[in-house]
């Protein structure tokens, strides 16, 4: 039986209502999701097909002759076969990048890699930004050259209920900088973020050791440490269709948990690393035996944060 997301009207594909974002969609094994939700997307789009176990079909796609593409400069090891399909009536461009195997995370990279637009919105298989959401995003961002990150409010459902997340942001726990575009974050929905492209690929993107589940940490911190600004944005809105069931909770837990320890060694200070190595040795021991193989390398690459950056986590943490 489907869930929520069936209750979706299904538009006409969207018109473009702006030239300077691409949407990116990292997506595997869900075609039917994509379906319901790329009509919505209203921006040039780039699918990453994300090493699923059947080649993500899309309609009316024809192949794109990779000779005629810009290099992309994708890391060695990512094969891409780029789709390309024009929707009827429209002008939106959809390019489909497939990936031989399943990266995680980063396979939101190579939609970045791919794009040729300054910014880029992310959005799931089972979301899309609402209309006038990317056109107001390029508003700000271009008024704002300090921000580097902008994400928006979050709506669950058909119901449209204000995910928690979005409401706590929304109270500025570490306040609001003079002239930012809203409340100073440091983390956010993968699925609700529009991204400077740059600034983004400076950061590293996703960092592929932490696969999936959590990784959002990570890429604000380093965004932060770079001098950039990350705000909360509610008049940006995006729609969430999410999808339970079939998902394994407690492999979940355990991959969040081995990915919340690698990154504070990756970038926390020691007695931080030793509570967190504390709590997810009480709370998930598998997880730190899931971490053992990864702390050699995490080591040679610290970069701790600076205070000011650690102070608003501990504040956030407090």
């Amino acid at each position: 039986m489907r869930g929520p997301m069936s209750v979706i009207n299904r538009p006409a594909p969207a018109v473009v209502e702006t030239d300077e974002v691409t949407v990116v969609v990292a997506t595997r094994n869900r075609p039917d999701r994509l379906r319901e939700t790329v009509p919505h997307h209203r921006a040039p789009t780039i699918i990453v097909d994300n090493g699923s176990d059947e080649p993500l079909d899309v309609p009316g796609a024809h192949d794109a002759d990779l000779a005629d593409e810009e290099d992309t400069g994708l890391p060695a090891g990512v094969v891409p076969s780029p789709v390309v399909a024009e929707s009827a009536g429209s002008q939106r461009r959809v390019d489909v990048v497939r990936l031989e195997e399943n990266i995680g995370a980063a396979a939101r990279n190579t939609g970045v890699l791919w794009a040729r637009t300054p910014f880029v919105a992310f959005a799931d298989d089972d979301s899309y930004w609402e209309a006038g959401s990317l056109a107001r995003a390029v508003e700000i961002l271009r008024s704002h050259p300090k921000a580097a990150l902008l994400t928006g409010r979050v709506l669950i459902g058909p119901e449209a209920r204000p995910d928690p997340v979005s409401d706590y942001m929304a109270t500025a726990p570490i306040g609001t900088p003079p002239g930012a575009a809203g409340p100073s974050v440091l983390g956010f929905l993968s699925c609700a973020v529009v991204v400077r492209r740059e600034a983004f690929l400076k950061a590293g993107g996703f960092l592929p050791q932490l696969f999936v589940y959590g990784e959002e940490a990570l890429l604000a911190m380093d965004l932060a440490a770079a001098g950039h600004e990350l705000s909360y944005v509610p008049e940006l809105t995006v729609r969430h269709f999410p999808e339970p069931a079939g998902r394994d909770n407690r492999a979940r837990a355990r991959r969040e948990a081995r990915n919340r320890a690698l990154t504070a060694v990756l970038r926390r200070p020691p007695a931080v690393i030793a509570r967190v190595l504390s709590e997810v040795g009480r709370t998930c021991p598998a997880a730190l035996a899931d971490l053992a193989s990864d702390l050699p390398w995490a080591l040679r690459n610290r970069r701790p944060l600076p205070a000011a950056i650690e102070s608003h986590l501990r504040r956030l943490e407090s």
